[in-house]
């Protein structure tokens, strides 16, 4: 696995997954105590029978899969105001790179162009930001603001009130997709 995977993984695994259940607290109460009911995760705000996990931070547990689908499912799951800035993100992308390929992997949106598992962009959500990793970011003119622990990687973290520059963002997708993609 590649450095950006692995730290991809890093930024997505640590309290991401839903809860479990430890062998104690699954066990049978002793008797006169009532048993303690597992708390579920928080779902999707959307109301819809279809609700999606939201995992640690609000971000959408979403089934790996390849294709603007998932993508799409991932951005519907969007908590709150971050769903409407998904949409945006995506439609940027989109516009900047019409042959842009999609996946979902480590409940994150993937980018990329040309082989299928390269890619040059990923979103997460979290608590109060979305994340876009620009995987060869460090390469990018102006180089995006949030440093990385992986040398190449740069973060650009959007809050609610930030008014994101459009114009900006969409020449860091053009010039992200011209180099090579990280493999995951």
């Amino acid at each position: 696995m590649s450095k950006v995977a692995t730290e991809m993984l890093s930024v997505v695994g640590e309290g991401t997954s839903p809860a479990k259940v430890s062998k104690k607290a699954s066990a049978e109460p002793p008797p006169g105590k009532a048993a303690n009911p597992r708390k579920a995760a928080p779902k999707s705000q959307s109301g819809d029978a279809a609700d999606v996990v939201l995992l640690s931070g609000g971000n959408p547990q979403i089934a790996k899969g390849y294709g603007d689908a998932p993508v799409q499912a991932y951005i519907a799951a969007m908590p709150g105001w971050k769903s409407d800035l998904g949409r945006r993100l995506d439609a940027l992308i989109v516009r900047a790179v019409p042959s842009v390929q999609k996946a979902v992997k480590w409940n994150s949106p993937l980018y990329g162009v040309g082989d299928k598992d390269s890619w040059f962009l990923g979103i997460h959500v979290f608590t109060k930001y979305v994340k876009v990793a620009f995987f060869r970011g460090a390469s990018l003119k102006p180089v995006p603001p949030g440093a990385s622990k992986q040398k190449e990687v740069r973060y650009l973290n959007i809050h609610e009130d930030d008014q994101l520059d459009e114009v900006q963002f969409a020449d860091w997708v053009k010039q992200s997709s011209e180099l090579p993609g990280e493999r995951m």
